[in-house]
């Protein structure tokens, strides 16, 4: 997916021309007790159908962070900003055999 300057990005779900944008998601912790809300999360905004999503490399950024962070630090709502740069608790993730 290209991210930078908008040039030949087009939306997943209709394949028309789409752009960077942000919007707020609601996203469950790894172990499960709660969900929380992070704001301007960066997304993909397509005029033409109205799809708003996280690409598959945004997903998987916040799915390392919330796997590597205390979670009972985290407050109920939170900007993508603020998650990101919470302490890890490990450097990476280690049990992620994708990479």
């Amino acid at each position: 997916m290209n991210r930078g300057m908008n040039m030949g990005l087009s939306c997943e779900w209709c394949g028309s021309e789409a752009k960077n944008g942000e919007n707020n998601v609601y996203w469950e912790l790894p172990d499960g007790t709660r969900a929380i809300q992070i704001t301007e999360a960066p997304a993909v905004v397509c005029d033409t159908c109205g799809m708003e999503y996280q690409t598959d490399e945004v997903t998987k950024e916040i799915e390392d962070q919330l796997f590597l962070v205390d979670t009972k630090k985290i407050p109920k709502t939170l900007s993508y900003q603020e998650l990101m740069a919470l302490p890890r608790l490990l450097k990476r993730n280690y049990f992620d055999f994708s990479s």
